[in-house]
């Protein structure tokens, strides 16, 4: 059986896009266009957050949590890329998926993209927004990326009235 994932690193997603996305709509077109079975979603956990984790979880993503070292000095820095990597490395090495999809901008994953690309492992890299991507990745695989926000119409979270 294959069997397709995606990560999501949950802080590039909602810090790029101006508007706030529909997780529901989100998880069914990455389902429907991508034959995605899994969606992981890392994040970090704050208290305030709550209602977030509830509707990435009633949207059937599975959270990964970072959290941050109490110690740590810097308000800033919470290894979500670290981990994201960390984990999809694990999970090629142990066979864990068929093919690998990433939500990002981050430069951060271009070695890690690169070599699932290589492997025939990769899907797409989406990026959620056009103004705010790294622009390492044009110029070795422009096949393999697009960009959540020109999906506005389509993934927007509309209120419902009544």
């Amino acid at each position: 059986m294959v069997k397709n994932i995606a990560f999501i690193d949950g802080q590039n997603l909602i810090k790029s896009l101006p508007w706030n996305i529909d997780y529901k709509r989100f998880k069914i077109y990455l389902k429907d266009k991508y034959k995605i079975d899994e969606v992981y979603y890392f994040l970090w956990f704050v208290d305030w957050q709550n209602k977030l984790y509830e509707n990435l979880q009633k949207a059937w993503f599975i959270l990964i949590f970072n959290s941050k070292w109490e110690n740590l000095k810097s308000n800033k820095k919470w290894n979500i890329d670290v981990n994201l990597v960390f984990e999809a490395m694990k999970r090629y090495a142990e066979g864990g998926f068929d093919k690998f999809l990433l939500v990002s901008w981050d430069w951060d994953f271009f070695n890690m993209v690169d070599f699932f690309i290589e492997k025939d492992k990769f899907i797409k890299i989406l990026f959620p927004n056009r103004k705010n991507y790294s622009s390492l990745y044009n110029s070795i695989w422009n096949k393999y990326f697009s960009f959540i926000n020109w999906l506005k119409d389509r993934l927007q979270y509309k209120k419902k009235s009544g």
